[in-house]
């Protein structure tokens, strides 16, 4: 079955600092037409940053649409739309949690929510860490904690780390660490 959707208008609706969101009519595989609601966001990274003690570096934070702390691996937005990856993930370790590494291996990519918005999440294991000072934003405000590898996977299990990209770069991690190619 074809599965394909064509846009055949787009209007844009909003243009904020962080997200623009359009509304589009999309033709359909039967032939019916449908209006489609799309936030595009320019992506972002994520780092499961992992120590030489088998801990990965993790940050909590205020996220303000869900009005509660969030446990998460250090991350952040890409500046542009054509902004390498990588290069933003050693940005944004660096930032919140003061650490660089040595190596960095990529975990693939991440729709977290492909339904509505069109968010790319890079996410990267990296290894070989070493500490200096953080370099938060403005208006960022978080605290960096080392959590040991098999607790963060029971974390995640339990469902007391809700992240979605922080869940799915754990488990990689613990995947790979455990084949011997981490």
């Amino acid at each position: 079955m074809n599965l394909i959707e064509k846009t055949l208008s787009s209007e844009l609706l909003y243009q904020g600092r962080v997200i623009r969101l359009r509304r589009d009519q999309a033709l359909l595989p039967n032939g019916e037409t449908a209006v489609r609601e799309v936030i595009d966001h320019n992506g972002g990274v994520c780092v499961a940053a992992l120590t030489d003690r088998d801990e990965l570096l993790f940050v909590k934070q205020f996220r303000y649409p869900y009005l509660e702390v969030v446990t998460e691996l250090p991350a952040g937005k890409r500046d542009t739309e054509n902004e390498d990856p990588l290069l933003c993930g050693k940005r944004e370790l660096k930032e919140e949690t003061g650490a660089t590494a040595e190596r960095f291996i990529p975990l693939g990519k991440c729709y977290p929510s492909p339904g509505y918005c069109g968010e790319i999440i890079w996410m990267f294991a990296a290894t070989g860490l070493s500490f200096g000072a953080q370099a938060l934003d403005e208006d960022e405000f978080l605290n960096v904690e080392k959590i040991p590898l098999e607790q963060a996977v029971e974390m995640v299990l339990s469902g007391e780390i809700t992240d979605a990209k922080t869940q799915a770069a754990v488990l990689k991690v613990k995947l790979l660490k455990d084949s011997g190619r981490l």
